[in-house]
């Protein structure tokens, strides 16, 4: 027990323990010295070929296949920048720059393990054994063009301080500053990509499309954003699907048929080109074309993806892209690169192989020379005409150079100063490029947000075919997120090549749009863009496409035919112009007319025996009555208004009790005249022609009371009805109160049943002592009118309520001057000879002879002589003034 404490307490005494490498780390295929040293991770391989662990011996060497042209632009483009570097005076003056640059075969496995070895410092000259305690040589990380292989060598390398810069990696998890505090990058994220694309699709109103994704971090992140911020813009998602490269075919042909089966023209992929190839193949093979592809930066502008037969599928497909740029001298410097047999041209060796087809291996048929000139060949690595990615990668450089020469330089005092540069750390670099801002060659601003982001600018791309037959990436907009918001998005007036060959935007929608005068409906067990177009409801609108609600017009408005515009409603009353106001005047004039008429003629002719034995003074009094009466009707035409609401209901009460209580008169006077005639009666001494005033005074007066209180309390006033027609405003009077108005007609409804009753009980009087018959006839007609104007009343619509009244009035007022004074002007203008004292004198003794003889058999013995004499005698009668014959 004793040994083991101390051999325990000599190791851990230990100043400086010694840690050893367990294998072989493989060398970087591209490789130089210097006093600051870059690493640099790229997929120069696609894919790899990995032997299965038998787990009894040592696994392996992995051996990646599938040069990637591309990615080998990108190393030689960071060769280039720090070369370039090296041989400027105004960064990093005196001070050279290295590099190491290893392969990741495109795998996580293999990105991790390069990045361990150069922080370990695999590949130079040193023992077996280090100091645990010695920092990286390698003061930041270039790379990796993949976000998923990126997040693991982020994940790893910023436990060190070690700063990684990628070109490539644009998943929006990458800002999250408390995974990854370490990375950086010169390319802007997905997180702004996503919502681009979102407003890209809204724009050309895309509401139902189809998604593509990658299954990995790339892809699954970015969707995930797109499909958030597309759902707040009113888009909807017919389906989702994810591809990778591994999946096996079934998984891809399922993929292509629901791509065929669904109803969304437009597909959103979020995807790498590597995964696409493979969906791209099934595609071709079923002629899946058509469709409106847009896409992301990661293979919406790849030169690999561009090729004729793909143009098939992706004709016309747009998407964001990172704007393009130049970097002078690239061209000539990739063309005059050469292989070498040292050590850090290792990469250059396979990329001469597989570009010349021969072997420095003197075993192949066909030997590399190295001198073989590579301005014959073309392919993506000496294309420079879409530098996209490339200027991401020579960026990154130049921000690590400028980060180093502030450390050196102590600008601004933003960090720690370092007058040695053998004692510069990661840490201290990192520092630095959080607070790197500087201005490239073309005018470029490089800095970093908080989050190690650059500003979100973007190119908006279009597949087109040129005339030359050459797929080209044409700028059709840009994307700006330092802009304010709206302002973002720009499009510019170049035409757009589309996927169905038409000029027209294609259309992408789960139901047509429901035009203005319609709101949506959503499909039950649909999503939101699956609906129907409902008709707006009566006297709602709606003034807008794809309008969720209808507004309901206000009071005075309706809703036009199309139901997408409130306009002002009709206003309707009884009008002077139209035809029916016309006939109703007319009719009007007419009655009072033809009651001065008859006033007329019963003045010239007040002093014959028909005019007196009709009691003259009640019989003037009516006609007056009779002409307010038709007058009256004429303030129920016309706009209504204060005073005319006020004076049309009132006036026609008070000038029918008038009528009314001057026939009532009449009928009592023609009762109490015959009543005088009977033996040893005075009654006609109590209704005298004074007692025949004050009552029809009293009976006007009573009428002319309640109006007054009904004035004075609830006055009648001018409303605008909108509720009884939503067609139109109808212009009424309203009565102000309902009860005052029903005791003004009941009261002349009264007075006139009264009337009718007491005309009807002398109805068989003597023809020339009373006019009970024609008064019993007016009066039917005039409560017929009046039981019949009830119902009339309160069922007829808007102006016709009002021309019922009318009507009411003018029938009544007819009825009563026809029935009563027609005959009598008949006798006065046409039978002249009746209108006389012997004539009606002979009459009525006659008819009273009878009359006595019903009454008193008994009695006309004694007086049948003196009776008949008296009644024989030429004298002054007048029945209905209160003087009656001698009872004899």
């Amino acid at each position: 027990m004793l040994l083991r404490v101390i051999v325990l307490a000599l190791s851990v005494w230990s100043e400086d323990p010694l840690c050893k490498l367990q294998g072989n780390l493989d060398l970087p295929l591209l490789s130089k010295t210097g006093d600051f040293m870059l690493g640099g991770i790229f997929t120069l391989h696609n894919n790899i070929i990995a032997s299965k662990p038998t787990l009894k011996s040592k696994p392996e060497s992995i051996f990646c296949t599938g040069l990637n042209y591309k990615e080998y632009q990108f190393a030689e483009a960071m060769i280039f920048a720090i070369e370039q570097i090296n041989n400027r005076t105004d960064i990093l003056p005196n001070v050279s720059l290295g590099y190491k640059i290893y392969d990741a075969c495109g795998t996580i496995s293999l990105a991790i393990k390069a990045a361990m070895a150069l922080m370990s410092g695999a590949g130079e000259a040193q023992p077996s054994t280090l100091p645990c305690s010695q920092q990286s040589s390698i003061h930041a990380i270039i790379g990796q063009s993949g976000s998923s292989t990126t997040i693991g060598i982020a994940t790893l390398v910023g436990q060190f301080n070690i700063p990684v810069i990628s070109h490539f990696a644009t998943c929006a998890c990458l800002s999250n500053r408390k995974e990854f505090p370490t990375f950086f990058r010169t390319i802007p994220s997905d997180y702004y990509q996503s919502r681009a694309l979102a407003q890209l699709v809204k724009h050309f109103g895309w509401t139902w499309v189809g998604t593509i994704r990658s299954d990995n971090d790339y892809g699954n992140s970015g969707m995930a954003t797109f499909i958030e911020v597309a759902q707040k813009e009113g888009i909807c998602i017919e389906y989702s699907e994810v591809i990778y490269r591994t999946n096996p075919r079934e998984k891809f042909l399922k993929t292509v048929d629901i791509i065929k089966m669904a109803s969304s023209k437009t597909i959103v992929a979020f995807a790498i080109f590597i995964d696409l190839e493979f969906l791209m193949k099934e595609l071709l093979l079923q002629n899946v074309t058509g469709l409106q592809w847009v896409g992301s930066e990661s293979w919406v502008s790849a030169k690999n993806v561009a090729t004729m037969e793909n143009y098939r599928i992706f004709k016309g497909a747009i998407g964001f892209s990172i704007a393009n740029a130049e970097i002078p001298g690239l061209k000539e410097f990739l063309l005059s690169v050469r292989p070498s047999g040292t050590s850090g041209n290792t990469g250059l060796i396979k990329l001469w192989e597989d570009m010349f087809d021969c072997s420095f291996n003197t075993s192949h048929s066909k030997t590399c020379t190295g001198s073989e000139n590579l301005h014959l060949i073309n392919n993506l690595y000496t294309d420079v005409s879409d530098l996209r990615i490339t200027y991401n990668v020579y960026k990154a450089v130049y921000t690590v150079a400028h980060a180093l020469h502030n450390l050196l330089v102590c600008q601004d005092n933003q960090g720690p100063c370092m007058a040695n540069q053998k004692d510069i750390l990661p840490l201290q670099a990192l520092q630095y490029l959080k607070k790197v801002n500087f201005s490239v060659n073309n005018g470029d601003y490089v800095n970093f947000d908080i989050n190690g982001d650059p500003p979100a600018r973007y190119d908006l791309v279009n597949w087109q075919l040129n005339v030359n037959g050459i797929i080209e990436f044409v700028t059709i907009g840009f994307y700006d997120a330092s802009l304010p918001e709206g302002k973002q998005f720009i499009m510019n007036n170049k035409s757009i090549v589309w996927a169905n060959n038409d000029t027209k935007v294609p259309k992408s929608v789960c139901s047509e749009s429901c035009r203005p005068g319609t709101r949506k409906a959503t499909k039950k067990g649909k999503p939101v863009c699956c609906f129907d177009c409902l008709p707006c409801a009566e006297g709602e609108i709606s003034n807008s496409t794809d309008a969720v609600y209808c507004m309901k017009c206000p009071l005075e408005y309706r809703a036009n035919e199309e139901k997408d515009q409130c306009i002002l409603k009709d206003i309707e009353f009884l009008s002077y112009d139209e035809i029916m106001g016309m006939i109703l005047i007319i009719l009007a004039l007419l009655g009072a007319l033809l009651t001065s008429t008859v006033t007329a003629v019963f003045f010239k002719f007040s002093d014959t025996p028909i005019v007196k034995a009709n009691n003259s003074e009640l019989s003037f009094l009516l006609l007056f009555s009779l002409t307010l009466c038709f007058l009256c009707s004429l303030t129920f035409i016309g706009e209504p208004t204060q005073w005319s609401c006020m004076l049309r209901h009132t006036a026609f009460g008070i000038t029918f009790v008038l009528c009314i209580s001057c026939v009532l008169g009449k009928t009592i006077v023609v009762l109490m005249a015959f009543r005088a005639t009977m033996p040893g009666s005075n009654i006609m001494k109590c209704f005298g022609p004074t007692q025949q005033r004050l009552s029809v005074l009293t009976f006007t007066l009573i009428q002319t009371l309640i109006c007054i209180i009904w004035l004075v309390k609830y006055p009648p006033f001018p409303q605008k009805n909108v509720n009884s027609n939503k067609e139109i405003i109808i212009l009424e009077c309203e009565m102000g109160s309902t009860v005052a108005f029903y005791i003004v007609l009941g009261y002349i409804g009264l007075l006139s049943v009264m009337c009718f009753v007491l005309a009807f009980l002398a109805r068989k009087l003597p023809d020339n002592f009373n006019e009970a018959k024609f008064i019993t006839f007016s009066m039917l007609v005039f409560c017929t009118v009046w039981i019949t104007f009830i119902p009339s009343y309160i069922s007829s619509p808007g102006k016709y309520t009002v021309a019922v009244e009318v009507f009411a009035i003018l029938a009544s007022s007819f009825g009563l001057l026809l029935c009563i004074f027609v005959p009598k002007c008949y006798i006065i203008l046409l039978k002249p000879d009746k209108n006389s004292k012997k004539h009606l004198m002979e009459k009525s003794a006659n008819v009273l002879y009878k009359k006595i003889l019903v009454i008193d058999p008994l009695r006309f013995s004694c007086l049948e002589s003196e009776h008949i004499v008296a009644m024989s005698k030429p004298r002054e009668t007048n029945l209905v003034n209160g003087t009656s014959p001698s009872q004899g």
